[in-house]
């Protein structure tokens, strides 16, 4: 598959924090006044976080990534509450830590199109759908991520 091709030539897996990709999220957070924001690459089976800010995990199952769905579009996915969602409402990173209520995700994606993971906020209280600014600048956040660089 070259989306998984793309993603391995990036070598960005299981490599150690960057501070390029620690910033992107430490920024997005507060941005968007919310307590989790991470980068998120989408393998195979699983979604490994090359960033993370308030989040503990450093990765989970592919079946139960919100990123997983990120990546199937070139716009924002945008859950308001996962609780009220079918496609999460069972989901154990809804039913459990870290509670997802509301989650916001920007496409990372390569030069030839390859998505191959996601810039994502979190909340665990449901909201609205964020205004075009914000939208505007989770997607611009997005663009700045350093494909290539570990």
């Amino acid at each position: 598959m070259a989306r998984l091709d793309a993603l391995h030539q990036l070598k960005l897996l299981d490599t150690s924090p960057s501070e390029q990709f620690d910033r992107i999220t430490r920024m997005a957070a507060p941005i968007f006044s919310l307590p989790i924001a991470a980068v998120s690459l989408t393998d195979r089976d699983r979604q490994w976080f090359k960033a993370r800010y308030g989040l503990g995990a450093a990765e989970t199952p592919r079946e139960h990534a919100f990123c997983a769905h990120t990546i199937k579009g070139d716009e924002l996915f945008i859950v308001e509450d996962a609780t009220k969602d079918a496609r999460f409402a069972n989901n154990p990173l809804v039913t459990g830590d870290p509670n997802v209520r509301y989650y916001v995700g920007a496409p990372l994606i390569t030069p030839d199109n390859q998505h191959f993971g996601s810039l994502c906020v979190i909340d665990n209280t449901p909201r609205e759908a964020p205004n075009d600014d914000l939208r505007a600048v989770l997607a611009l956040l997005a663009l700045s991520a350093p494909i290539g660089m570990r």
